[in-house]
């Protein structure tokens, strides 16, 4: 008897150890201070930056585009000094934040912006090029969704500039059943660090967030509907399995004496 009793003090003692585990997976979880929930931008306050993995394309026009025509059918030279096409090839950002190009070679383009980006190639490229003319693109621009399953995540290509909120949560797949509306978290990489910004989608009055701009690398979080019981469960129905099978093997064990 003394046997069973310590038996069944053990598994308690391992079940609430147990129970500290339940929703673990649950992640981003924050204090009211660590959220912005007022004056949310619709569109983003602070420039993309380029960071180390990112891949850019870039098409270089002579006398300021004067002739820009369309180069999404190749690469090439026309005669005289029309325009110069380096489309439709991609480089690779490296982990030191630089970038290796067609004739001016290794270019720093970490921490800049697209614009910024343009204007120093510009700069560089003039040396050969007769008022060059720009433009810079990012070919694998992309948000982490996570639509509240608790597990899996997605990671979104943005192909729209204007990709919004709701059409990039759509693109995951929509808010799973357990997924909250109501707390959705976007997490964003600025200047000062990530901000997150907690949106509700739960009512007509989150309408507005829903037309929110993406940016490349945001996260967004829709933190998952918490199940205590059936986690919990899932955690000890083992453990009581093992308990009975303890206690009948030892009721037979101490019967048959």
């Amino acid at each position: 008897m003394k046997l069973i009793i310590s038996l069944i003090i053990f598994v308690g003692v391992l079940i609430v150890s147990t129970s500290c585990g339940v929703n673990s997976h649950v992640m981003f979880k924050s204090t009211d201070t660590e959220v912005i929930t007022e004056n949310i931008p619709i569109s983003p306050t602070d420039d993309f930056r380029l960071a180390p993995d990112d891949k850019i394309s870039f098409s270089l026009f002579v006398e300021d585009g004067k002739r820009i025509i369309d180069m999404s059918t190749g690469v090439g030279m026309e005669s005289g000094n029309q325009r110069l096409g380096v489309g439709n090839i991609s480089y690779l950002v490296r982990p030191n934040g630089n970038v290796e190009l067609p004739m001016v070679g290794v270019v720093k383009v970490d921490g800049l912006s697209i614009i910024e980006v343009q204007e120093k190639l510009k700069m560089l490229y003039s040396v050969d090029y007769i008022d060059p003319f720009v433009q810079v693109e990012v070919t694998n621009r992309r948000v982490i969704v996570f639509p509240g399953s608790g597990g899996g995540a997605k990671v979104v290509p943005i192909v729209n500039n204007n990709t919004t909120l709701m059409e990039a949560i759509a693109l995951a797949g929509g808010i799973t059943e357990r997924g909250k509306a109501k707390v959705i978290k976007l997490m964003r990489q600025s200047n000062q660090g990530r901000k997150v910004y907690q949106i509700d989608l739960s009512t007509m009055d989150g309408l507005k967030y829903a037309d929110m701009i993406v940016q490349s690398n945001d996260y967004i979080y829709v933190e998952p509907t918490k199940q205590l019981s059936r986690e919990f469960l899932k955690e000890v129905t083992p453990i009581i399995s093992l308990l009975s099978s303890a206690i009948l093997i030892i009721t037979l064990f101490t019967t048959s004496k």
